[in-house]
């Protein structure tokens, strides 16, 4: 069983992983270097377009973002290697400690087997009881100073064993922890560079104040046309539903729908979040309001696909100012709506699985593509993060 446990401790040291946890953090810091990577992309698609516009300064600072979730993370990764060094410390201290004690125990041992080597010393010493059962006992004893021996000796090996063990992780750890610090510092330097360029977007977009106003105004009109004619699109659908004048509801459907709440598949691959749902403000004049968004704007990379979220039936599509094409699926009770598209690969009363493509994501002033992406349950709003995995 000792054995057993020492191999056991010798594979989990050749291989860097301190616990499941730790193992958790990795990834969840490969999926930060992975957005990282991803807003770099699309920052890479606006360096021939629109230098200083308002998404390329939301990529920015999503990018920003990222890199302090980043530094967080290594934070993190420090401090458990930090626990873990003294955890570790402390067990080498009780190993050396009980090494100390057998190293002694065995030197009695063997000192007195020693002393008692002849046999006429052994046959003495029995005789010498007083009664039968001393004579028992130190009979017991004789015979069993040899196999104590023996197995104080193999105490002692597996003893050094582990302390070989603990000592060779204790110094994975410390190189880890290196490591880490390191990298901690190269991200810090990285952060402050990008806010350096970031507060100079900003400036560069403070001048052009009049213009992104008018754009602003612009953008509030298109917006309120959108949700108008959704919220019309949708109250006529409940509407039939509700009389019994259009498609019963799929109620089945529906329960799937739902269940499946915060895992549903992301609308398009590699996509970044650049306008959130709800009331938002300006990212340069900060006391200005954004329109009302009632979904969310995905930015990808130029090229894109739209893919349904969920199994459904498209509903509708059509062509709305500002928006491209819009295709509006069904699930049921609940709907899905995919806006900004330049080709649309669907129809009206087509039937879509999970990750069927819907169309050809518009590309934007910046070279990128961006979807706009709402989510409802009846007439009712959602905000589609809570929905999406």
């Amino acid at each position: 069983m000792k054995r057993l446990t020492t191999i056991i401790l010798l594979v989990l040291a050749a291989v860097p992983v301190l616990a499941q946890d730790v193992s958790r953090q990795k990834e969840r810091k490969k999926q930060i270097e992975q957005e990282i990577a991803l807003i770099d992309k699309q920052l890479d698609a606006n360096t021939s377009k629109r230098k200083e516009s308002l998404n390329t300064l939301i990529l920015t600072r999503q990018k920003l973002e990222a890199r302090k979730k980043l530094i967080s993370q290594l934070n993190n990764d420090i401090a458990d290697y930090n626990r873990d060094i003294a955890g570790t410390n402390a067990q080498i201290g009780r190993l050396s400690a009980r090494l100390d004690t057998l190293r002694k125990y065995h030197a009695d041992l063997v000192l007195g087997a020693y002393k008692t080597r002849d046999n006429k010393v052994w046959l003495m010493y029995l005789l010498s009881s007083k009664d039968i059962n001393q004579g028992l006992r130190r009979w017991s004893y004789l015979k069993n100073i040899s196999s104590s021996v023996r197995r104080q000796a193999r105490q002692i090996k597996d003893t050094e064993y582990d302390l070989r063990i603990e000592t060779a992780r204790l110094e994975g750890l410390k190189a880890e922890s290196v490591a880490a610090k390191a990298e901690r510092e190269r991200e810090k330097d990285r952060l402050a560079a990008e806010e350096k360029k970031m507060n100079s977007m900003v400036v560069q977009l403070t001048k052009n104040e009049k213009s992104l106003k008018k754009e602003l105004q612009q953008k509030q009109k298109e917006v309120e046309r959108l949700n108008r004619e959704i919220e019309r699109i949708l109250a006529e659908a409940v509407r039939q539903q509700k009389s019994g004048e259009g498609e019963k509801v799929d109620y089945a459907l529906s329960a799937k729908f739902g269940e499946n709440k915060g895992k549903l598949p992301w609308p398009v691959q590699n996509g970044v979040v650049i306008q959130k749902f709800g009331q938002t403000y300006h990212p340069v004049f900060k006391n200005l309001k954004m329109p009302y968004n009632n979904g969310i704007n995905i930015s990808a990379p130029a090229g894109s696909n739209a893919t349904a979220v969920f199994d459904g039936v498209v509903k509708q599509v059509l062509v709305m100012p500002g928006y491209d094409q819009c295709v509006l699926v069904q699930h049921g009770e609940y709907f899905t709506f995919y806006c900004k598209l330049r080709q649309v690969y669907v129809k009206s009363g087509d039937r879509l699985s999970t990750g069927d493509r819907i169309g050809q994501i518009s590309t934007n002033d910046d070279g990128n593509a961006e979807l706009h992406f709402q989510l409802w349950k009846g007439t009712e709003k959602q905000n589609p993060e809570t929905w999406l995995r």
